[in-house]
């Protein structure tokens, strides 16, 4: 008997972030629907690398520009209307941030502790890629550091 192979879609997303009074904060966003807390994210645009692909993202859901880091931080997968996801996660340390983007109006945006970020994302495997970040602390620093 043949079993069904079901196709996994590749997205790529960003931890954006920012070094506050020397202290992280990570900013999350709503879905379209403002019911949970994400990250973003999204398909995998042709012709683009997932990290280039995930900067476009960045502006187009969150209204965020800086330089994605290329060393992918992990992955993580998710299912919705019964398709199934892999995201592969890149940090971004946010450079500058916008009041007018593709999907303001869509979307509500948040600075928060990574703790706190933590404590708001619902997808397991999302809070392990954040609880990385914070043990990552002073990588983050350094990144930060040289993108600005």
């Amino acid at each position: 008997m043949s079993q069904k192979v079901s196709k996994v879609f590749q997205q790529s997303g960003v931890i954006p972030y920012r070094v506050q009074d020397g202290k992280i904060e990570v900013l999350l966003i709503t879905t379209r629907n403002y019911q949970r807390w994400v990250v973003p994210k999204g398909g995998i645009s042709n012709g683009m690398s997932p990290p280039n692909s995930a900067a476009k993202e960045a502006w187009e859901e969150a209204g965020i520009v800086g330089q994605v880091d290329t060393h992918e931080l992990g992955s993580y997968k998710y299912r919705k209307r019964g398709k199934s996801y892999q995201v592969k996660m890149y940090l971004l340390p946010v450079q500058e941030v916008s009041e007018d983007y593709p999907e303001v109006g869509q979307r509500q945006r948040q600075w928060l502790d990574v703790n706190k970020a933590i404590k708001r994302v619902k997808l397991t495997s999302l809070k392990r890629i954040l609880r990385q970040c914070l043990k990552n602390k002073s990588r983050l620093s350094v990144l930060t550091y040289y993108s600005n």
